[in-house]
């Protein structure tokens, strides 16, 4: 029994990290045209990561509303991993906004979804054949880890999508842009 106590205890660590993350990702802000405006590209990016953000919270509730098993919390993983592949492919579908520097940043948008997904993966791998306590242990570790630098990076990315032109295009545009609005509230 203590066992099952201290891997829900653990369970219950990962949502948490998964909820803190979504709450860190608040303040940051990812579909196509061929040379879409900048606003309509910075309004892209942003439904992307808020679609992203939904879909991990709802997967950390999950396993914070009470019954936490190991299905629960495979399913909870599955979850995270699916939205960060949509979110990676939504990325990677970016075309280069219409601005001066629109090809960096579609670049950063594609270095973005490489390395989220990177992170993905190594969260998948980290839960692949958990069975007891201390091995969920080191699943959390490693999970927590991942995924605070998955919000580092794209904390990182979306500052420098707004910085990357002298001229300021994408700034006004990740300002402007309606889907951006709800994720800087």
């Amino acid at each position: 029994m203590p066992a099952r106590r201290s891997v829900a205890g653990m369970q219950r660590f990962l949502a948490l990290a998964v909820v803190l993350v979504v709450a860190a990702l608040a303040a940051g802000c990812g579909g196509s045209d061929d040379t879409p405006s900048a606003e309509s590209w910075a309004d892209d990016v942003c439904s992307a990561i808020s679609t992203w953000r939904s879909s991990i919270t709802d997967a950390a509730q999950s396993v914070t509303d009470g019954n936490v098993t190991k299905e629960s919390v495979d399913d909870a993983i599955g979850e995270m991993k699916d939205a960060t592949d949509k979110l990676t492919n939504d990325l990677q579908d970016l075309g280069a906004p219409d601005t001066e520097a629109g090809e960096q940043a579609k670049d950063q948008a594609d270095k973005l979804s490489n390395q989220l997904q990177d992170g993905a993966q190594k969260i998948e791998d980290a839960t692949q054949g958990v069975s007891g306590a201390s091995e969920a242990l080191a699943a959390v570790s490693t999970i927590t880890g991942t995924l605070s630098t998955m919000t580092s990076q794209v904390t990182a990315a979306f500052n420098s999508l707004r910085n990357i032109d002298a001229a300021g295009e994408l700034e006004d545009a990740f300002k402007n842009a309606d889907s951006c609005q709800d994720l800087t509230k």
